[in-house]
């Protein structure tokens, strides 16, 4: 089985030109105007020097590179006919791929959805599942003659709980009920634009932020806390996929809440249509405790405890922690449980190393993090594991939605005042392991 190596990005975080040629504000527009202090109006202007920067993905050697589609470029407002110019900037940037070698892996949704779509209900709203197979067709009928890898939505868990539950991502709502609503909503338009885009032609996947749930002892509490992290989770998306059903202790522990799933007749089988492909974004390993620092197994609300506890492991400069032998893990419970070929679409990390005077960056600290990881990535395949490619995120420095431009990614270092590409020594290395195969 070839396997593909690739680097990836998102529409939002590079393209900049946020109001030219008929894009309209998606939500993460207005976020990060009103919460984040900085915004993607220009990122790393990827809109008018996407010719320069394929030839930047050719000088790493990757097969494959990884993209999403601006929704509002694409379709303003997120209903009605699409955007010639649009979609025009997508044909030039498939086009410039295939003539510099590098096979096209499209992302349809990377949580930009349009603003006024958000305003009609968003994520928790039914019809925004319909909205987004309609998008997806659009772009779909435009390219599929030049591109054969699709991705539905990009970590639907980020979109419907750091977004509608803790506020913290696009659109800033905290209504757990909401984010419930989302989740299935996001599955659901998966499912829709999954059963009509699946020809023998092409490959299409879901990518899911996974990590791993690890009990932080023994005791049977702490085994149950992770068991119950890990359905709110990995389950609530895996199962469906996979079974065509939410797990039995996820749905109990939502009805606890009083909250249900809003699921219709039809729902689950639209949503377990057939992929080809699990895409997997994994960045680090949680441990779970039952008890809270007082040693209670039940909140104020008389709720069984979930409390994350920071695995003892080195960190990034996000504050995540490195455990690259949980990826290891990870892929082979996703192999051996669920079946699904997988691909690592994401695997990168933040750390705080900065250009010296002739602009390079000798980023020891991602160099090795990425060695780690694309090794357990091989350890996972030596014991069986289909695992089909590893995608590095990210492959230039770009605005991190949350965190602005203060925390930094990329294997190419971006100067944003002159936008100047200068790949690390991270890239250097990550070139030279594709070559080695």
């Amino acid at each position: 089985m070839t396997f593909t190596w690739g680097v990836a990005t998102s529409a939002y975080q590079i393209e900049g030109a946020a109001a030219e040629d008929g894009r309209t504000p998606s939500i993460w527009d207005t976020f990060a105007r009103t919460v984040v202090g900085e915004t993607g109006d220009v990122a790393c202007d990827h809109y008018h020097r996407m010719p320069d920067d394929v030839q930047l993905i050719k000088s790493l050697g990757v097969d494959a590179y990884r993209f999403s589609v601006s929704w509002t470029r694409v379709q303003p407002g997120g209903r009605g006919p699409a955007n010639p110019a649009g979609l025009a900037f997508y044909d030039r940037l498939v086009d410039e791929l295939l003539a510099a070698g590098i096979e096209p892996w499209l992302t349809l949704y990377h949580w930009d959805l349009p603003q006024e779509l958000e305003d009609a209900g968003g994520w928790p709203h039914r019809d925004t599942a319909y909205r987004f197979a309609d998008f997806s067709m659009l772009v779909f009928d435009r390219l599929q003659d030049r591109v054969r890898n699709w991705t539905t939505v990009n970590e639907p868990w980020c979109a419907a709980y750091l977004g509608y539950e803790h506020g913290v991502h696009a659109p800033g709502r905290r209504d757990f009920g909401a984010a419930v609503a989302a989740t299935h909503h996001l599955l659901l338009g998966h499912g829709l634009v999954a059963r009509q885009i699946n020809t023998p032609d092409n490959t299409v996947s879901i990518a899911l932020n996974i990590g791993t749930s690890t009990p932080a002892s023994d005791d049977p509490v702490d085994v149950a806390a992770a068991w119950r992290a890990d359905g709110n989770v990995a389950r609530i998306f895996l199962d469906p996929l996979r079974h065509g059903r939410y797990p039995a202790d996820v749905v109990e522990d939502l009805a606890a809440r009083g909250h249900a799933l809003p699921v219709r007749d039809g729902d689950l089988e639209i949503i377990s249509a057939p992929i080809d492909l699990l895409g997997v974004n994994f960045y680090f390993g949680q441990d779970f405790a039952g008890t809270d620092l007082d040693g209670n197994t039940t909140d104020a609300l008389g709720r069984p405890v979930v409390r994350e506890v920071v695995p003892d492991a080195p960190q990034t400069a996000l504050g995540w922690p490195i455990t690259p032998d949980r990826f290891t893990t990870l892929l082979l419970r996703l192999h051996n449980d669920y079946g699904f070929p997988l691909a690592v679409t994401e695997n990168g990390a933040v750390y705080d190393d900065h250009p010296d005077s002739a602009g390079f960056v000798a980023d020891a600290e991602r160099t090795a993090y990425l060695k780690a990881h694309i090794d357990a990535v091989f350890a996972a395949r030596a014991q069986g594991a289909d695992v089909r490619g590893y995608f590095a995120w990210s492959l230039m420095d770009n605005f991190e939605w949350a965190e602005g431009y203060a925390k930094r990614f990329g294997l190419v270092h971006v100067d944003y005042e002159t936008q100047t590409r200068t790949p690390k020594q991270s890239a250097l290395w990550f070139r030279d392991r594709v070559r080695a195969g």
